[in-house]
């Protein structure tokens, strides 16, 4: 009887840990039906709630959904928003469920993801506002150097876009911690080499250019030899 009990004993255990582990399976299961259920309702209030305050106007106005659907892209940026707000969510039940089942390894990698994708998120938000603002200025600038009649007004205007857009996206790569030194400091020393550059021609063999760059941006008032005032 006790040799039947001894052979016995290895199936009765591997039934314990059945019955208990069936009920954590069936908890994770339910918890992730629910994380998709709220993922949805949330992807989908999200979005209402981004076009009401028309923040896909800002985008599309920033020439971020423009740069997605050249990359392929069907959404727009707050579309995209919507989809990583939704992961968020599947993610953070994901943790849940394997937590309860006490896969802690795999809880700690989710954990990680479930980390940056709100630096992704913001880094979306701090794009779509700098570009816009990055055009605002361009424009007004475009517009100031036509209003004085300024030549060159549209090198201007981008030049002041552009160099909004550089700081901006440098701000961003920071948020999500993608190389963010190491750019900022190339960078750096590209702006450095340029400003360099600028210096040696100015100095050495640009200044005739320099005068007439001057001369045809902020012309000189010539003496009329009819104005009497000028005798």
């Amino acid at each position: 009887m006790e040799s039947v009990d001894m052979l016995f004993e290895p199936v009765r255990a591997f039934l314990v840990q059945i019955g208990t582990f069936l009920p954590r399976l069936a908890l994770g299961i339910i918890v992730l039906i629910a994380g998709w259920l709220l993922a949805k309702v949330v992807r989908f209030a999200i979005e209402k709630a981004l076009r009401a305050i028309n923040f896909n106007i800002v985008t599309e106005r920033s020439g971020m959904d423009g740069f997605l659907r050249q990359g392929g892209v069907e959404t727009d940026t707050t579309g995209l928003v919507g989809v990583l707000i939704y992961w968020l969510v599947i993610l953070a039940a994901l943790i849940i469920a394997f937590n309860g089942l006490g896969l802690t390894y795999i809880t700690d990698l989710l954990g990680r993801v479930v980390l940056f994708v709100p630096h992704v998120i913001v880094a979306l938000v701090i794009l779509a506002f700098g570009g816009y603002f990055a055009r605002f200025v361009g424009d007004a600038v475009l517009t100031y150097c036509r209003n004085i009649e300024l030549q060159d007004a549209d090198l201007l205007g981008k030049i002041a876009k552009y160099a909004i857009m550089v700081f901006v996206v440098l701000i961003a790569l920071d948020q999500i911690n993608i190389g963010g030194s190491i750019i900022r400091q190339s960078f750096l020393i590209i702006l450095g080499g340029i400003m360099l550059a600028l210096a040696l021609a100015f100095g050495l063999g640009g200044r005739d250019w320099a005068a007439a760059t001057l001369e045809r941006w902020w012309p000189r008032k010539k003496d009329d030899p009819n104005d009497d005032s000028a005798r």
